[in-house]
């Protein structure tokens, strides 16, 4: 029994599903999972809706939510032809519809998974309907009966054990038969039915869930790229395929920010020593990456740049040391959600590098109020470079200003503010 998952590019145009569909039929009376994310930057569009929507801005939130709605019909009716079954995209479309007609009286982060959940509701409704427009058989589930989670909206975290009872129930029957049943990466539910989402890039981390609890033989990520690089080749043209990582290593890169794999996704994997596979779904020939718990030598240097950088500049009020606030500080980072990724103490000062999250980010920044003097630069870049050099660490920050450093023997990690 294998989990696939397929991320948003690999369901962003017709000629994609198809692609994906070639795919399935390949393993077709075959017992698997398969794990969608949402259309291409669906999330990214939707998420603007749920901006708009908190500001109190109904109107534009609805006119983003029809080019939304437009785009995936388009796609829908381009696959299906004669357009029977658009029933199951209304009955979609309607939901997050009747939210945006009231006014917001919470929080915007339980609004926010209200909204964006739908992208991964709406990409496996048009793979289904497909896969069974063209002969494929296949069933689709709701992951959110399966994935109960806590009320963490945005990186909400699940009740493992409620999962692997409703999954052995609802799931290992089927399998058992044969059956491709397909399901939505990146969401949740609470008890309360409240649709949850469980971090960005967070199909990885659904599918790797799956993988331990039906203890699959492999998990394969499909990606429009041959494997996992050694940089983003958006940015870095001489980026190349790394054949083989381990889990420590690419725990390591998912913790520094490398768009490969989401963070949480490797340790289910590890508990149970389940290889997994990064492909390229645009030539399915091709051998990607093995990602397995066996030691690899060699590596070449891994570069991860992350934008939309704040720098948090805490300095003690009284001139008492400030590391007698930092439990503090750990609490509120906790509390609300926040990963730093860089921080360095002085006598008197804290410095605390995060991903600007916008609304919590100020929430942070006020909360750490009460201990220190804050204040904030947004606008900054972390570069992190895994196996460095420092000739390409030179070549990478000049032109630079260096606001932050911090190294050991594998890793270095330089804040910068662009000229």
């Amino acid at each position: 029994m294998q989990v696939f998952k397929f991320g948003g590019a690999s369901v962003n145009s017709t000629e994609r599903i198809q692609r994906v569909a070639s795919i399935l039929e390949g393993h077709k009376g075959q017992p698997l999972v398969v794990v969608i994310s949402a259309m291409g930057k669906t999330t990214n569009e939707l998420e603007k809706v749920a901006e708009a929507f908190y500001r109190g801005h109904a109107a534009e939130a609805l006119d983003l939510f029809e080019a939304i709605k437009r785009k995936h019909l388009d796609i829908y009716n381009a696959l299906i032809g004669d357009g029977r079954g658009q029933e199951y995209l209304v009955d979609l479309f309607t939901e997050v519809e009747w939210l945006l007609h009231d006014r917001p009286v919470r929080e915007y982060d339980y609004y926010y998974d209200q909204i964006v959940c739908i992208g991964e509701l709406l990409s496996t409704t048009i793979m289904h309907r497909y896969l069974d427009h063209a002969g494929i058989p296949a069933l689709w589930v709701d992951v959110r009966d399966i994935l109960r989670t806590d009320a963490g909206f945005r990186d909400a975290t699940v009740d493992l054990e409620y999962a692997a009872a409703e999954t052995k129930r609802l799931l290992t029957p089927l399998l058992e038969k044969g059956r491709t049943i397909i399901l939505q990466g990146f969401i949740g539910a609470t008890a309360e039915n409240e649709s949850t989402t469980l971090g960005r890039e967070g199909s990885d981390y659904t599918a790797a869930i799956f993988s331990n609890l039906l203890g699959a033989t492999s998990l394969t990520i499909w990606k429009d790229v041959e494997g996992v690089m050694n940089a983003d080749p958006k940015l870095f043209s001489e980026a190349q395929v790394i054949p083989e990582l381990n889990y420590t290593e690419v725990i390591e890169m998912a913790y520094y920010g490398a768009q490969v794999i989401h963070p949480k996704t490797i340790k289910p994997l590890q508990n149970k020593h389940i290889p997994m596979h990064v492909r390229c779904f645009l030539d399915p020939s091709l051998p990607g990456t093995l990602i397995h718990d066996q030691p690899v030598h060699s590596l070449p240097p891994v570069i991860v740049l992350k934008q939309h950088q704040v720098l948090l500049h805490l300095k003690s009020r009284d001139f008492s040391f400030a590391g007698a606030h930092a439990g503090a500080l750990y609490t509120l980072l906790k509390d609300l959600h926040v990963q730093p990724n860089l921080i360095q103490n002085g006598a008197i000062t804290i410095q605390l590098c995060v991903d600007d999250r916008g609304e919590r980010t100020e929430r942070l920044a006020q909360a750490a109020s009460a201990f220190f003097d804050v204040s904030v630069e947004r606008g900054l870049t972390l570069l992190t470079i895994r196996h460095y050099n420092t000739g390409l660490l030179e070549t990478l920050t000049e032109g630079a200003t260096r606001l932050l450093r911090q190294q050991t023997a594998e890793t270095v990690q330089v804040l910068l503010r662009k000229a």
